[in-house]
């Protein structure tokens, strides 16, 4: 059984810990470490059998998210987590220093429905943002306080979607974090309920038809566990107004020639035309649409291949404006007429370039985002495709936003990098002039701190662009605690955004370091297939070249640097911690996919074939898998970085199965006296909807074990 330690006098009182470390010699303090050993896992002989290698999971059970032992597990490594992270004697100063840049008003980009402007605010420190409106006489007033849903603050509000005219709304909440939605229908004048709650929404956005229903999307509930069983076919329903959820009409996808894995629906503005969205992975859709104004009119295929991704960003009557990178991996905008609205009457309204491109419409202009080595460029053009400017953007970032009616004269946006927290902007559409409309009241002086672009060579000679933000007077000099964090996946673009919670890492003097991996979308189709399947070492290696450029510079070295990320992340950190080891000092997957031989057999998890390819493809396949899989790659007799994996119990996008199999295979194996523990934040899911509260408690826990694993003992 392996052990690890933790100072006693901190499990006592974290003050008198405080005093003791002052006072103690480095002699003295060693002799206060205590050993203590992880909870018990026991192990099955569950052996599976591909392409005739027998691959054993001695941890199998774990899966079994219903049953007591599993629990019991979970009770036990939280214990022994959470006393030891609570043990750190800084951990409740840095949580204090968190709250304390946290505690500030934050508002989003207002937008207009109806009678009233909307928009979202948190005082500081509420669990959720608060949906306010303002009449037209300034008047404001709470429309939607999620804060109010549940006790914790662990009821989220989701998606929000009102009709044209802003009389009706439909929302989406998610209690604990699930992915499973509960859908609410308001009158939004007098706010009163309208007919019954709906249940059992699944990845779904609301696509109002007039003010006479919507349409949703969700899956059957599977059989076993909501929060892991497999769902397969997705499903577009319509919901009529004042009718039971049983009585709702099955749109498509109830047949086996309409199986998919996500299916949507949207509804053009003018409520003339249905726009469905099928498709099996997370790359790769066929486009379909239907004339609503018609009884019985068919359904006309647009795309008919899994080739690339087109989905409907406007229309001028008959003519449809579609984006899409079907022979077109940066990009393009391209109009088609509804009677024969095929790829080959496709024509360009705004080509592709060298650069990727993103639509958003704001009046009556269409609003070209593009990503020049990952910051933003924006673009204002008419209908026709004539340029009408570049918009002047108030430093190097990340714009987004430019929504807004066609009827609307102004539109608005936010800015914000690494180091300059977000900010609204609100631009006039005819001449472009832009005025600050929002400035955050925060503790945090953007002026103290740097942050640059370098570009350094992976392994096998690709350019590869990171940022690096710090402290101003930084010293190079590899003494310096550095955060290394990274995705590399499913097309995912990691473009600059100011956090509270890195705020708080750099004002510690931290490093913060983020490079554009190849499986992202930073550099389109192309950058990201070069990380899919049989080519995701690359990603690996990326990240890999990132850590040896910032130790070759000095910034760090492998005694203070620390990686970390999440979801596709969590991989990314999970096969780089065991590949290179002796590179890094803490590692702190979360939420991460980690068991490759298994991963598709859990909730959606087959929608990510096409990033990760499966261990029952073909024997090629699975050889790959096994070979980073994080779970089948932990070996005996080798010194893994401290670790700290993180997951939530409700997570049924990447079930906590992961994390709890991974955590288990380490412990097991780790040599030396590094820590591998797990922390399993209860009634929590992936991420989204996560309380401020429970946020702030995560990263404390997060940077306090990993400034403590560095021997930084201030």
């Amino acid at each position: 059984m392996k052990s690890f330690f933790i100072p006693v006098g901190c499990l006592l009182a974290l003050t008198a810990c405080h005093s003791l470390q002052q006072k103690q010699t480095a002699k003295e303090e060693k002799e206060t470490w205590e050993n203590f050993s992880y909870p018990e896992t026991k192990k099955e002989n569950v052996e599976d059998t591909y392409f005739g290698e027998k691959v054993i999971d001695p941890y199998r059970w774990l899966e079994d998210d219903r049953s007591e032992e599993t629990a019991a597990w979970v009770k036990a490594q939280n214990e022994v987590t959470f006393g030891y992270l609570h043990s750190i004697p800084y951990r409740n100063q840095i949580k204090e220093q968190a709250e304390k840049l946290w505690n500030h008003e934050q508002l989003t980009a207002p937008f207009n429905v109806g009678d009233y402007t909307y928009y979202y605010k948190n005082d500081g420190l509420q669990n959720q943002s608060v949906l306010y409106r303002k009449d037209k006489d300034g008047k404001e007033e709470v429309f939607l306080n999620p804060n109010t849903f549940s006790a914790d603050g662990t009821t989220s509000l989701a998606t929000v979607a009102f009709t044209e005219d802003g009389s009706l709304v439909a929302y989406l909440i998610s209690e604990g974090g699930s992915d499973w939605r509960k859908g609410i229908v308001l009158d939004a004048k007098t706010k009163k309920q309208i007919g019954e709650t709906l249940v059992d929404i699944k990845f779904s956005g609301i696509a109002w038809k007039g003010n006479e229903g919507f349409y949703y999307s969700s899956y059957d509930k599977p059989k076993g566990s909501e929060l892991s069983a497999k769902t397969d076919q997705h499903k577009l329903y319509y919901h009529k107004l004042g009718t039971p959820q049983s009585q709702d009409v099955l749109v498509f996808g109830g047949t086996p020639a309409q199986k998919y894995r996500y299916v949507s629906g949207s509804v053009s503005d003018d409520g003339a035309y249905l726009f469905i969205s099928a498709a099996n992975a997370t790359s790769g859709n066929k486009l379909f649409v239907k004339d609503l104004t018609k009884p019985n009119a068919p359904l006309v295929t647009i795309t008919d291949s899994f080739d690339g991704d087109t989905s409907f960003v406007s229309n001028q009557g008959t003519t449809f404006f579609l984006e899409t990178n079907l022979n077109a991996p940066n990009g393009r905008l391209v109009k088609v007429e509804a009677k024969n609205p095929q790829p080959a009457h496709w024509q360009d309204v705004i080509a592709e370039t060298d650069n990727v491109l993103s639509i958003s419409t704001a009046g009556e202009y269409l609003f070209a985002h593009y990503m020049v080595d990952a910051l933003s460029k924006v673009k204002q053009y008419d209908y026709t495709g004539k340029l009408v400017r570049e918009v002047q953007l108030p430093n190097i970032g990340t714009a987004s936003g430019f929504h807004a009616k066609k009827k609307e004269a102004h539109t608005y946006f936010t800015f914000t990098n690494y180091a300059t927290p977000s900010s609204i902007y609100k631009m006039d559409l005819a001449s472009g002039a832009i005025e600050q409309y929002w400035k955050p009241a925060i503790a945090f002086d953007a002026t103290q701190y740097e942050s640059k672009q370098v570009f350094y060579t992976s392994k096998d000679g690709t350019k590869v662009p990171m940022m690096i933000t710090y402290k101003k007077g930084l010293k190079l000099d590899g003494k310096n605690p550095t955060l290394l964090y990274g995705y590399g996946g499913f097309n995912v673009s990691l473009t600059p955004a100011f956090s509270v919670v890195n705020a708080v890492w750099m004002e510690q003097g931290g490093v913060y370091a983020v490079p554009n991996l190849r499986g992202g979308g930073e550099y389109g189709k192309k950058w990201h297939d070069a990380g899919t399947k049989m080519q995701k070492q690359n990603v690996f290696d990326d990240f890999i070249a990132a850590a040896e450029y910032l130790i070759k510079e000095k910034y760090t070295s492998p005694a203070y640097l620390a990686i970390k990320g999440g979801s596709n992340g969590g991989l990314l950190v999970g096969a780089t911690m065991l590949q290179r080891p002796d590179l890094f000092r803490v590692a702190l997957p979360a939420v991460g996919v980690l068991d490759m031989l298994r991963y598709h057999t859990f909730t959606a998890g087959a929608g990510w074939a096409y990033d990760y390819g499966t261990a029952d493809d073909s024997a090629e396949m699975f050889e790959y898998l096994k070979g980073y899989s994080p779970l089948h790659n932990v070996k005996k007799g080798i010194s893994y970085p401290a670790t700290l994996i993180t997951t939530g119990d409700h997570d049924d996008r990447v079930v906590p199965a992961h994390s709890f199999k991974f955590a288990a295979e380490l412990q097991s194996k780790q040599e030396g006296n590094l820590p591998i523990l797990i922390r399993i934040e209860t009634n929590a899911g992936h991420g989204a909807g996560t309380p401020v509260s429970k946020t702030i408690e995560q990263n404390a826990d997060l940077q306090a074990f990993t400034l403590w694993n560095m021997g930084i003992k201030k």
